[in-house]
Order: C-alpha cells, then sequence, then structure tokens
C-alpha cells in the first residue's frame, strides 16, 4: 500500500518530536479528513493513522485522495462519525518511555496511539478512537485499549516523575550506590550525552582488592526502557533495561570512548542492544580504543571473569549490565552488526 503523504494541499496542525530526536508526530488536515505520521529525521513515514472525517463518508475508499497525497477519507463502514465531524479540538503528544510511539490527545481525551510496532507495510497503521474494525487508514482503539492502557498510563507517569526536579540525581545515586558495593569505589566520571537526551554519565572503577583492571560503567542507559525490544522478544521486562561496561588495564579514558559511542545509539537509532550483539567501530579501524587489531565490540551479558553487576532495579524491572569486548572484523562478519 503507498503511504498517503506527500503531494497535495493539507494544512500541519502539529509537529511534536520525541525527547530523543529520533521520530517525530506529525498531523496534517485539509477540509475533508485529519491523519497523523509517525516519521523519523530522513522524512520515512513509520505509521499513518487516520484521525476523522470532516464530511460525509463514502461508501468506499476514494483512491483518488490517496494518490494525490492527501488524507484519506474512512469508508462509511469503519467510522464512527458518518456524518463527518468538525475539526479536531486542541491538540497535545505524549511518547513512550522508549520514544519509538507516541499517543495524541485531543483537548485532554485519547484520540489516537502510533505504537512503535505500528508498520504500514504489515498493514498495521496505528489506532484511532473514531475508527471502527480494522483498516490500512486505522484500527479501532477502543478494541485495543485493554492492551494500550498500561503502555499509556506508564509514558504519563514516567514523563511525569522525568521531569520532576531532582529526578535524574536521585536515579544517579542510586545506580553508583550500586556500583560502589558491586565493583568498589568510584574514580572519575565523564558526561557521555552532552545536550542529548538520554542522559547519560561514565563512572570510573580503578582496580580494587582482587581486582586488577579498571571497569568502566554507564549510568543513565537504563533509566528509559530500549526502543523495539518488545517486537524482537517475547519478556521484554526482563531485556529493556541495560547498562554497558567495559574493563580495561590501559587508560580508562581510551576505553571509555567506547561508551560514549553507545551510550546514546538505542534511542537516537531506534533500536536496542542485548547480549550477543556485536556493533562495528563508526570510525577508521586504526582509531578504535582499545587497538587497531579490533574493529568493534561484542556484547556479553555474562563475560568471563568480569565482576556481576546484577541486582539493580528500576521501573520494577531488571537491569542488565552488557560487557563490550573488543572483536575483529572477521568476528562482525559473522554476527548481525550494527
Amino acid at each position: 500500500m503507498a503511504i498517503f503523504r506527500g503531494e497535495g494541499h493539507a494544512e500541519v496542525v502539529l509537529t511534536a518530536g520525541n525527547p530523543y530526536g529520533s521520530r517525530t508526530l506529525v498531523v496534517e488536515r485539509d477540509e475533508l479528513s485529519s491523519v497523523a505520521y509517525l516519521c523519523s529525521p530522513d522524512g520515512r513515514v513509520h505509521g499513518a493513522v487516520w484521525l476523522a472525517n470532516h464530511r460525509e463518508a463514502a461508501e468506499a475508499v476514494d483512491l483518488t485522495r490517496i494518490n494525490q497525497g492527501l488524507p484519506p477519507l474512512m469508508p462509511r463502514a469503519n467510522t464512527r462519525h458518518p456524518s463527518g465531524r468538525r475539526p479536531l479540538g486542541d491538540l497535545t503528544a505524549l511518547w513512550f518511555e522508549e520514544g519509538d510511539g507516541v499517543t495524541l490527545y485531543e483537548n485532554d481525551e485519547l484520540l489516537a496511539v502510533i505504537p512503535g510496532w505500528a508498520d504500514m507495510s504489515r498493514g498495521m497503521p496505528g489506532y484511532a478512537r473514531d475508527a471502527l474494525g480494522e483498516t490500512p487508514f486505522a484500527w479501532s482503539l477502543e478494541e485495543a485499549l485493554e492492551g494500550l492502557q498500561p503502555r499509556v498510563g506508564n509514558a504519563r507517569s514516567y514523563w511525569q516523575w522525568r521531569h520532576s526536579e531532582g529526578s535524574w540525581a536521585s536515579f544517579q545515586q542510586f545506580v553508583m550506590g550500586h556500583l560502589d558495593r558491586a565493583v568498589g569505589p568510584a574514580g572519575r566520571y565523564w558526561d557521555a550525552s552532552g545536550e542529548r537526551l538520554p542522559t547519560v554519565g561514565i563512572t570510573e572503577r580503578p582496580p580494587h582488592g582482587s581486582r586488577g583492571f579498571t571497569v568502566l560503567s554507564t549510568v543513565g542507559m537504563s533509566c528509559q526502557r530500549m526502543p523495539t525490544v518488545e517486537q524482537w522478544i517475547d519478556r521484554p521486562d526482563a531485556y529493556a533495561r541495560i547498562e554497558l561496561a567495559v574493563a580495561t588495564h590501559d587508560d580508562p579514558r581510551e576505553a571509555a570512548l567506547l561508551l560514549v559511542w553507545l551510550a546514546q545509539y538505542p534511542w537516537h537509532s531506534v533500536t536496542w542492544l542485548g547480549h550477543g550483539h556485536t556493533a562495528k567501530w563508526y570510525h577508521e579501524p586504526a582509531t578504535f580504543p582499545l587497538g587497531a587489531q579490533y574493529s568493534g565490540v561484542l556484547m556479553l551479558a555474562d563475560a568471563p571473569e568480569m565482576p556481576d553487576m546484577s541486582g539493580f532495579v528500576f521501573g520494577g524491572e531488571a537491569v542488565r549490565w552488557l560487557w563490550l569486548v573488543p572483536v575483529t572484523t572477521e568476528a562482525l562478519s559473522a554476527n548481525n552488526t550494527i
């Protein structure tokens, strides 16, 4: 099915980006109908959900409008307002914690949901309040609300907490305290996020006790769930929150570059990182922080001879530490590499 956006003369009535800069919600309308799009920065449409007809519905789909890139008219049998309804009221967006899905409100009433698993190519456009049944333009929100309501509620609770005073400082303190107990006293601390969300730092843990090497860990990745996990894993609650770690006998500042590289990657690229995943170094091989003989990293949940850092829980979900192990080009070619 063709995406119904691009040409035509629709008016944009709302543009709202997610907190991570990786998705944008765009609501368009003309005198006949309104529609919402979930887009990536390159303009690709991931979900596109019809919102309302503003005139009498036809019995069948108007393909001419679609071919002109105009918002579609929902057929009579699939709209709660077959005679049409007034233009949309005040619109606001609420993003999922992961940033890959969004809810749309009209005058504080839930109007539509475009989840991270929306996919136009598979006939899953998103959910709309005024839709009946399942069509290529929208699925009924009412029929899906029992499953979606917890996600919507969690999103509202999460962002209320995240924007509250002291939320980041308290989270940071909990993670640092956990690492104090798991791997020993902290050394230096670096910011790995700059001006962009999610906020992530890097904590250095110098050799301690019988451990003769430095451990570096991210602090903040687990403060928000990773996107798309539920599309690949049956139990996303066990895999959606991670931190990354790396061990080194050399200058910790060099190894820390690996964490800076990957700390925000899931949210900016709308993907997830897990045990067994590999990542190819983004720059020239000679600049790889742990030696020019390597080209990337393998991520392991249980790396041999590394400290056990399990036991930290946030949002009711266990946090997994993934160790970054340097690997060669040959090893990368044998795996699915980001």
